[in-house]
């Protein structure tokens, strides 16, 4: 259930980063990040880096850390299956050779 739970999380944080990554102004002013008006930075006109860069690397970093919990958790469940049946007879000799 958690897995699911996560996995859903992790779908709408993808559409998310994908929404603000268009959004963001390209080298060549084209795209939709124009129509938002004026350049947002953080720490003023002389340096650093826009609002929607620092919103992108961290939602970036969050989807990176999702996609991996993700797979260790679903690892983790296929690695130790609680549906192995150990007293299972073993196949006879007149079965394996026919």
């Amino acid at each position: 259930m958690i897995v699911g739970l996560l996995t859903s999380g992790f779908v709408l944080l993808a559409f998310v980063l994908a929404f603000i990554i268009l959004l963001q102004k390209g080298k060549s002013s084209l795209g939709l990040g124009g129509m938002g008006g004026g350049s947002q930075m953080l720490f003023g006109g002389s340096g650093g880096q826009e609002v929607f860069q620092k919103i992108t690397w961290v939602l970036l970093a969050l989807f990176m850390f999702g996609s991996l919990s993700i797979a260790i958790m679903k690892s983790r469940k296929h690695a130790n299956p609680s549906n192995i049946s150990y007293n299972m007879p073993l196949p006879s000799a007149e079965d394996v050779y026919e």
